[in-house]
């Protein structure tokens, strides 16, 4: 799993975040999304092998526009975490 973080210009309220994550959503390989407008972005919580330019263009395509990504390696942690 990976997670990926988006600059995304042009979102400016809650309206906005919701259909950035809907569209995210769409995209093979996506597990989990969550945008903050107020931060410009959008983080992805995917499969190593998703398409983060099918994820870009999906953005895009809503008239919304996209910046740098960044990727790093996700490790999901637990109640009981050592």
């Amino acid at each position: 799993m990976q997670e990926i973080k988006i600059r995304v210009e042009g979102m400016h309220c809650g309206m906005c975040e919701s259909h950035v994550n809907d569209v995210v959503r769409n995209v093979k390989g996506v597990k989990k999304v969550k945008s903050s407008h107020s931060k410009g972005q959008t983080v992805v919580i995917a499969e190593d092998d998703v398409d983060i330019q099918a994820i870009a263009g999906a953005i895009s395509a809503q008239g919304y526009g996209v910046g740098g990504t960044e990727s790093k390696r996700y490790e999901k942690h637990g109640l009981w975490r050592k």
